[in-house]
């Protein structure tokens, strides 16, 4: 087949990428060897780039697979790169594999250094230093051999003492359930019977966001692992989200007065954190093999597709209350790793979930060496940044930070102090439900609103709380 025959076949079959994947790929498998593919690659990835992220976001791993197929057969290596480095760590093996591979056949290097601390003839030879030890935690036993480290080992950090576990029966017993229960609280899907409930909430930036929320009685288990176990766990100070004693107050305050603020967001922070890393955080505190995989199955979820497949490793539930501690406490290598980043540049980091702050007191030299570094520290780590959301804010603009602006002090932005002043005069002069506008329970809205302005701003706080008490005649 020569060019035009192929761009002729090809034509239709554009018109509906998604159902016709596997007859595309076929073709341009099939005529690599053409002279002319090159024409061929540019006139299908013009089609087929939204197509192909789409599959690489995915929960079905299949679709992922896919996806990472097309990577060499379509796009550019720049492109293809950007798109390949998060596969490369994805939690399911075959997709990992099958992206090492297109890394290997593109001749890429990696944006992530290689990890040099094990010893080098177990590194796999790591075209493009991906670097398999750098999840931290999560990693099968074989998979770690020759990755020791030639440092001393220290006991993770802790703030009390682990309750001491040894069989799923005392799991059991300190989640205060029957030893038999624990396999239905850990079964598959979101159908009766099952653990979670999935619904879609609306995000601000548009589109929706799906959380999976624990049904009551493992809401419960969830808790008491949350009481009992994670909080007796110390998370990095520079974690500042869902920590007691920390809030997004705490999380501005070390910016307030910087020359610039670098703000920086990672994409699907809970999916990213899997079954084998929350397994892995739990063997590092030293429980064992069977208590460290009842813990981990207690707190993810396990996706379950249309067709019955069962999505495996299950992931960090968003709506779980046990998510967010794990979460910080899985990061708090790439927390400090990004503290000694943020010092070599005269900068001062902090991270609210997944929102990363930096501050610089100078103005910043050699910013693209800076995010070069960044994104080799996250992608060693196995975290994406999502670019979209990247800013850069220097002085003479706002500077705000988890929603508050640190120009010269923390504040809550004058429009929005503003907008909800605007708001108490309304439902003063026309009554609280002519202000509700769809906002589902406004009453509850209002007292929180004053609640966070009181975080921020005591006197001011005070002074709304009083008001909107007097408003509800409570």
């Amino acid at each position: 087949m020569n060019l035009a025959s192929l761009l002729l076949e090809l034509k239709p079959l554009l018109a509906d990428p998604d159902t016709h994947f596997e007859r595309i790929t076929e073709l341009l498998e099939r005529h690599q060897g053409l002279a002319e593919y090159e024409v061929a690659r540019f006139y299908v990835s013009r089609h087929w780039q939204a197509p192909v992220e789409r599959k690489l976001r995915s929960v079905d791993p299949r679709e992922r697979l896919k996806g990472v197929r097309h990577l060499p057969l379509l796009f550019s290596s720049t492109l293809a790169a950007r798109l390949l480095r998060p596969r490369v760590k994805d939690p399911d093996n075959r997709v990992a594999q099958s992206a090492r591979a297109a890394v290997r056949k593109l001749g890429l290097a990696d944006v992530a250094p290689p990890d040099l601390r094990g010893d080098p003839r177990y590194r796999h030879g790591a075209v493009g230093g991906w670097n398999p030890t750098g999840w931290n935690f999560g990693l099968f036993a074989n998979e770690l051999r020759g990755y020791r480290s030639r440092r001393v080992k220290r006991p993770p950090p802790t703030s009390g003492e682990l309750p001491a576990l040894r069989t799923r029966a005392e799991v059991a017993e300190l989640v205060g359930v029957e030893e038999s229960a624990l396999d239905a609280l850990m079964r598959p899907g979101t159908e009766a019977g099952s653990g979670y409930v999935d619904f879609e909430v609306p995000k601000r930036s548009g589109g929706v966001r799906r959380i999976s929320a624990p049904r009551q009685a493992l809401k419960e288990v969830q808790r008491a692992l949350l009481d009992k176990v994670l909080a007796r766990m110390t998370p990095h100070p520079a974690a500042h989200g869902f920590i007691e004693g920390r809030s997004t107050v705490s999380n501005a305050e070390p910016h307030v007065g910087a020359t610039a603020v670098v703000r920086v967001d990672l994409e699907d922070f809970f999916p990213t954190v899997h079954y084998r890393r929350v397994k892995g955080l739990f063997l590092s505190h030293g429980y064992g093999d069977e208590v460290a995989g009842v813990l981990a199955g207690l707190t993810t979820h396990r996706a379950k597709l249309p067709d019955g497949t069962v999505v495996w490793p299950g992931v960090l539930p968003q709506g779980a209350p046990t998510s967010p501690a794990i979460a910080n406490l899985v990061c708090r290598r790439m927390d400090a790793r990004l503290t000694a980043l943020a010092g070599k540049f005269g900068a001062t980091y902090t991270r609210y979930a997944d929102d990363l702050s930096f501050s610089f007191r100078a103005p910043p030299e050699r910013l693209g060496r800076f995010f070069w570094w960044l994104n080799a520290i996250l992608q060693q780590e196995g975290f994406t940044e999502n670019g979209a959301k990247r800013r850069v804010m220097r002085q003479g603009s706002r500077q705000r930070v988890t929603g508050l602006t640190v120009n010269q002090k923390v504040s809550i932005p004058r429009e929005e102090r503003r907008r909800f002043k605007a708001i108490l005069a309304n439902c003063r002069q026309h009554g609280v439900a002519s202000q509700a506008r769809g906002r589902p329970d406004f009453e509850r809205w209002l007292e929180g609103y004053a609640a966070y302005v009181r975080m921020v701003h005591p006197e001011l706080g005070a002074r709304w709380q009083g008001e909107v008490k007097a408003l509800l005649g409570r």
